[in-house]
């Protein structure tokens, strides 16, 4: 006996989009440049393994991580110099064996770690955010048979807040794709 929220027509409250399953690659590629012709962008697509192409017919964008890289590097290694200048210069300057105490190149070793460590660590925390992490339950896992995308089916989800999204004329897209089934994915 079907569910409710696998019955044609009955809308859920708080519903996070509609989801069609496929049973191959080529078919879920296909699908996804059909679904970003027709102009969805709040898509996402899921797999049991990574399927060459599907990111593009997405319509996937470049992300803002290495420019959050390339900063959290500057601002690292301007920071790691800065501390060791300090150190030897302001704070406690020493004179060993008449060398000045502005000595740049023994600074060079601590600089490229601290360069390192600032761009992980923002590498680490840009991922988080952007990836909008820690989210410990998707609404995905709610739809009927998702669990098969680790296995052997392939999903697209149109999100409902897609400014395209109506779900009668969605759905009726989502059907002329030939999938498996289409669903809807509750929040």
């Amino acid at each position: 006996m079907p569910t409710e929220v696998e019955q044609p027509g009955v809308r859920a409250p708080g519903l996070y989009g509609l989801a069609a399953s496929f049973d191959s690659p080529e078919a879920i590629v296909e699908a996804a440049k059909k679904v970003f012709a027709a102009g969805y962008r709040r898509t996402e697509g899921y797999s049991p393994y990574a399927v060459e192409g599907l990111t593009e017919a997405l319509g996937f964008h470049r992300t803002g991580v290495p420019l959050i890289v390339f900063v959290g590097g500057l601002v690292g290694g301007i920071g790691g110099y800065f501390m060791l200048w300090y150190a030897n210069v302001v704070s406690y300057p020493w004179n060993i064996g008449g060398k000045p105490p502005n000595s740049w190149p023994a600074f060079i070793p601590i600089t490229f770690e601290m360069t390192v460590l600032g761009a992980s660590l923002l590498a680490l925390l840009g991922m988080l955010i952007l990836n909008g992490l820690p989210s410990p339950y998707h609404p995905m896992f709610r739809a009927p048979t998702f669990e098969l995308a680790s296995q052997t089916r392939f999903f697209i989800c149109i999100e409902e807040a897609d400014p395209l999204f109506d779900f009668e004329t969605t759905r009726r897209f989502l059907q002329s794709l030939d999938p498996l089934a289409v669903v809807e994915v509750p929040w």
